[in-house]
């Protein structure tokens, strides 16, 4: 039997455990055991931007108006009937929250493979690579949890920060940061503050003034409440992390046209209002990190970028390690309470959940 948490697409915040019978594998594929993921609030996000983007197209269920919201973490393959591909072999990537996975690999070398399941193949590539992570080099076998918790938002972090260094910072002298208790939030601080280009501003909720001061990585940490404290004439790149329509409409009339670009990531808040269509300043605009990365691979070569990334989230790692409480959870009734934790919001933002079923 396959055990799953699936998610009304409809209504994020109702989740349910079932289980479906195991499918046979065919001749090539691979049964892969799911063993350690992480949750985190970029896990909301795939879920309320699943219709938009196709989250929900990676992992479909034949139930009706409900899907499987894709975690990173790791798998063991424990079934095989693909000749390069042995029984024992451990991958990191893209999950579903379910006990298993049915793959198709390709493209199968000594450090990583596709999924090249017929289902997946018009999905961003990205997300159908998976790394051989039995021969890991040391530095990276010695953060597996922080490696599942922390890449996938500090690549996106990295990749943020490469956007906005490749348009020249937007003619801006700081990048104003919504949601910055959120670890996509503080890893894009970690990244900005590492290149010196441009002021850091937090934005974040009172009751996350201290923990976000006492990460260290911002120039100044404002409440909501507060954006009178910030100089309204200073020219800003707004990243909001929220998808809350007040929050950004709030920055937005703050700064007016000295909003110089405004980029969409997250949505940490996201039964909030929508974003309003009519603001002063830049027009804001969705974050989708695969079309940076395809650019970069136009401009440096297919994989620079992302090897730059792991490079770098080794490092910062190590400097966020200290900022975090891993937690461990275990089975399918804790990954349901995890989840309901997550989409409403409960979980400390130091608060790091590590699942397996």
């Amino acid at each position: 039997m396959t055990t799953k948490l699936l998610v009304s697409r409809t209504a994020i915040d109702q989740a349910k455990i079932v289980e479906r019978d195991a499918s046979p594998i065919a001749e090539g594929e691979i049964r892969v055991a799911t063993r350690r993921f992480a949750l985190t609030a970029n896990n909301i996000s795939y879920a309320l931007s699943g219709e938009a983007i196709g989250y929900w197209r990676f992992f479909p269920d034949d139930e009706a108006g409900w899907g499987c919201v894709p975690v990173w973490g790791f798998g063991e393959v424990v079934e095989s009937r693909a000749t390069d591909v042995a029984v024992g072999s451990m991958l990191w990537g893209f999950f579903p929250m379910a006990s298993d996975l049915v793959m198709a690999p390709a493209r199968v070398g000594a450090n990583s493979l596709v999924d090249g399941s017929a289902h997946r193949r018009e999905l961003p590539y990205v997300y159908n690579q998976y790394a051989r992570t039995n021969h890991d080099p040391a530095p990276l076998a010695a953060i597996a949890d922080l490696r599942s918790l922390m890449f996938p938002l500090l690549t996106t972090s990295y990749v943020i920060d490469d956007f906005i260094a490749d348009n020249e910072g937007f003619g801006a002298n700081q990048v104003v940061i919504g949601s910055a208790s959120s670890k996509t939030a503080f890893g894009l601080a970690y990244y900005l503050r590492e290149r010196g280009a441009q002021r850091v501003v937090g934005l974040t909720s009172a009751r996350n003034i201290g923990f976000v001061e006492a990460l260290g990585l911002y120039d100044q940490v404002v409440g909501y409440d507060a954006l009178a404290l910030l100089a309204p004439d200073s020219p800003s790149v707004f990243v909001d992390m929220s998808g809350d329509g007040a929050v950004v409409a709030a920055v937005h009339h703050h700064f007016g046209d000295q909003i110089k670009a405004s980029v969409s990531v997250g949505a940490t808040h996201w039964a909030a209002d929508r974003v309003p269509r009519d603001l002063p300043g830049a027009r804001p605009a969705f974050f989708f990190a695969p079309a940076q990365i395809a650019k970069r691979d136009a401009d440096w070569g297919a994989g620079v970028l992302m090897r730059r990334a792991v490079e770098a989230n080794i490092a910062a790692c190590a400097t966020l390690a200290a900022r975090m409480q891993v937690e461990a959870r275990n089975g399918a009734d804790a990954i349901a309470a995890a989840y309901a934790e997550m989409v409403s919001g409960r979980t400390p933002p130091d608060r790091g959940i590590i699942l397996s079923f």
